[in-house]
Parts: structure tokens; C-alpha cells; sequence
């Protein structure tokens, strides 16, 4: 009786340790979707309400947080010299470079998940960029990524770092210059954005830049490359994701299929005029939806099977810099513009479109979802909570005060939204995070 008890609770413990975790961008093989667990609906960031605990975090990135266990890690690079280092909103940036080429200290920290406590904070590297970044980018964009014993960190040009979960660093591999930018004129750079995922022990990386792209894979544990595929295409700020055994890339040229042991290609499907890719390939059973290009609204939607065979495809309707989410048998797509449309994720069928709110905003961050509910946040630093289904329902709309860029993660009953400065832990005073 004791040890059936025993192997219940450790049944029960496995379960729930499983459904915290978000080790990457969007979580799980970026589905953006908890298993489990309650977020609000509404929250106030001033009175506070189902506000848990809020971090200030310095510097400037527009990475996600990501969770193992009882931790949370995050990215920033924190100027070391005085900078304009704002944020420029939608047009009113333009498509220049930021002027903030001083030293800069790229860090990686450690955050208790219950408390919001720093455990520790490590600097990866302290130098001048070595390439400039877009006026709305950050020179720390990419997310880390984790399989709760090595935090695998990309920092673009500064390199790709390792540390274990005490916050030693392990090993670190230069990349080689990220100059990610504008096809028709390389002096524009804008940064990079792609983030490392992790699969059956080695860290994938996709470089697509302006001259000598490549996919390249590295032993988690010793840093050590395994293989390197070279790839004659533009620069993507995408970040890989595997559809059954096969990982999908999304680029300007090409969507590709490869084996993620070896890296050879196995299929590609031509994407013409697919400048400019962004969003990261979302898997749905045996259908990776992929999506993504300029301009927003203007480029077709795939659904591509393994062997990359294209089950259908729409002609429009798809999003410049969000990354679609699939929520049970629906494809939710938000533009930049605040329109967000469903289809049938087996179809392509469209179920609905709606502009989520009058004046909601641009929106660069993915949205998430948990519990039957939706979660978009707009740049302007409002996150409107919609109820999941074929109509349309908006049940919150939430003011975080400022800017907000980063893609939210969900752990448990907790909602985590890193806005231009701090980083809050959202849920209910009496919910129970496990």
C-alpha cells in the first residue's frame, strides 16, 4: 500500500515537474500551448493584483524567459556606456540601426520561480557588438534554451554559450559574425534573432545570414560541433522545430526538412519571394504549419507533412513577425496590425478574422495559450486574453505600462511577461504553482 502511494505521488510529481517546464522559445518544440495549469484572465500591475512577484532586469533583449523546475532563466545585454538604447515602435524607427555600438555585457540569469529571487547572474561576454541591431530589436533576441541540466545561450555574434544549472560556464563556440539584415543592402544590419534548440543531446543553431549561411549542431555536454550544413540562402530570424523525426527550417529560398543527426537535407519545398522570414514553423501532429515574409497579410500559409509534401496551403493571410499558435484543432494567425484569424488546422479552412481591439497596437510577440484561453501581447504593453474556439471572445484586456516585445511563457497557474524592464510572474494569490 505504502510503495502503490509512492509510485502515485512520484507518477503525480513526474507529471506536473513535466507541465511547468517551458525550456525554449514558446515552450515545448515552440507549440506555445501549457499542458496544464490556470493563468488569470485579469490582472494590475499598480494596485498590484494576481501580480506573484516582479523583477527589474537591466539592459535591453527581447528574449522569452524560459522554466525548468523551480527556476526561470533569462537573457539582457546591459550597456556599459551611456546609449540611446529605446525601443522604436512600428514605422516610427524606420529601418536604420540603433546608435549603441559601446561596450555591452551580455548576461544570463537565474531567477526562483516561486519568489522571484535572483539565484545568480553570470556574464557570458563584455565587448562592443560586433554587428549593429534594427532600432526594435535587442542585441540579446534569441532565447535560451534548457533540458534542465545545461542552459544552452545564443548571443549571436558574441557567440553561443553553455552553463550548467549552477551557473558554471561549460564551453562556447564563436559563430562567426550574425549579420542578419537587409537583402538589398547589407550595411543595414538588423541583428539576429534565431534561437537555439536542443534535440537528443546536441544544441541546433540555424545561422541564415547575409554570406556563408549554415544549420550546425553542437554536443550539449562538451561544446564540441558534430556537423555543419551549409546553406546558399538570405538572412531569417526563424528558429527551427522538429516534425517527428525530421527538423523544419523556415528561410527566404527554402522551407527544408533535415536530419537532425547529420544535418544532410531531406526535402525542401521552394518559397518564392519569401524575403525576410521571421516566424518559426509550428507543429501540429503530422502537419508543420510555416509561415512568414514580407509583406504582412501577402504571403501564403503551408501545412507540410514529413517528406515535405504540402497537405494544403492558403494564398494569404500570413504574418510578417508573430509566430502562429495551434490550440487544439485551430490555427490562430495575428498579423503585426492586431488581426488575428483562425482556420482548421487540418483544412486550412478560415473559421474567423478579427482585429483583437480598436487601437491594440503592433504586435511582435508570439501569442500563447493555457486553460481554453489565448494569450496575445501587443507591442504597446497590453496582453488581451481571448477564449479559445471557433468564436471570437474577448474576455481581458491587461496594461502592463510598458513596452513589450518578448513572447510570454507559462509555468503551472503562472503567466510570465517580460515588458522593456522588468519581468512579472502572473497568477492568482491563492493558486498553487507546482
Amino acid at each position: 500500500m505504502t510503495r502503490a502511494l509512492s509510485v502515485g505521488f512520484l507518477v503525480f510529481f513526474c507529471v506536473t515537474a513535466h507541465a511547468q517546464n517551458w525550456p525554449g522559445f514558446r515552450g515545448e518544440n515552440a507549440s506555445g500551448v501549457a499542458a496544464s495549469g490556470r493563468p488569470p484572465v485579469t490582472w494590475d500591475v499598480k494596485r498590484p493584483q494576481n501580480i506573484r512577484w516582479k523583477l527589474f532586469v537591466p539592459g535591453l533583449a527581447h528574449s522569452s524567459p524560459v522554466v525548468w523546475g523551480e527556476r526561470v532563466y533569462v537573457t539582457t545585454t546591459v550597456p556599459l556606456e551611456k546609449t540611446t538604447d529605446v525601443v522604436a515602435l512600428g514605422d516610427r524607427g524606420g529601418i536604420a540601426a540603433a546608435q549603441d555600438m559601446v561596450p555591452h555585457s551580455w548576461r544570463l540569469y537565474s531567477i526562483d520561480r516561486g519568489t522571484g529571487l535572483v539565484v545568480w547572474e553570470r556574464v557570458a561576454a563584455e565587448r562592443v557588438p560586433r554587428v549593429k541591431r534594427h532600432v526594435k530589436s535587442s542585441h540579446a533576441s534569441a532565447t535560451p534554451v534548457t533540458n534542465g541540466r545545461y542552459i544552452a545561450v545564443l548571443f549571436g555574434s558574441e557567440g553561443l554559450f553553455c552553463f550548467d544549472t549552477a551557473g558554471k560556464l561549460l564551453w562556447t563556440q564563436d559563430l562567426g559574425l550574425m549579420d542578419v539584415g537587409l537583402v538589398d543592402d547589407p550595411s543595414y544590419q538588423w541583428g539576429p534573432a534565431s534561437s537555439p534548440v536542443i534535440v537528443d543531446g546536441l544544441v541546433i543553431v540555424q545561422n541564415d545570414r547575409q554570406k556563408g549561411s549554415f544549420l550546425a549542431a553542437y554536443d550539449l555536454s562538451t561544446g564540441k560541433q558534430v556537423w555543419r550544413s551549409a546553406r546558399d540562402e538570405w538572412p531569417a530570424w526563424s528558429t527551427p522545430a522538429m516534425l517527428r523525426k525530421e527538423l523544419v527550417t523556415n528561410s527566404p529560398h527554402f522551407i527544408r526538412g533535415h536530419d537532425p543527426r547529420t544535418g544532410r537535407e531531406l526535402w525542401r519545398i521552394e518559397d518564392p519571394k519569401g524575403e525576410v522570414k521571421v516566424v518559426t514553423p509550428v507543429v501540429a501532429g503530422d502537419l508543420a504549419i510555416v509561415t512568414g515574409g514580407y509583406p504582412s497579410g501577402g504571403r501564403p500559409i503551408y501545412a507540410v507533412r514529413p517528406g515535405g509534401s504540402v497537405a494544403w496551403r492558403t494564398e494569404n493571410g500570413s504574418p510578417y513577425t508573430p509566430t502562429p499558435l495551434v490550440y487544439g484543432d485551430l490555427l490562430y494567425v495575428l498579423r503585426d496590425n492586431g488581426v488575428v484569424a483562425t482556420y482548421d488546422v487540418n483544412t486550412g479552412a478560415r473559421i474567423y478574422q478579427q482585429r483583437i481591439a480598436t487601437g491594440a497596437g503592433g504586435f511582435s510577440a508570439s501569442p500563447v495559450a493555457a486553460d481554453g484561453k489565448v494569450y496575445f501581447t501587443s507591442e504597446d504593453g497590453d496582453v488581451f486574453v481571448v477564449r479559445a474556439g471557433k468564436v471570437f471572445e474577448l474576455l481581458g484586456r491587461n496594461t502592463m505600462g510598458e513596452v513589450c516585445m518578448a513572447t510570454p511563457a507559462i509555468t503551472g497557474d503562472l503567466l510570465l511577461v517580460r515588458t522593456r524592464s522588468t519581468l512579472y510572474a502572473i497568477g492568482a494569490p491563492s493558486a498553487v504553482s507546482h
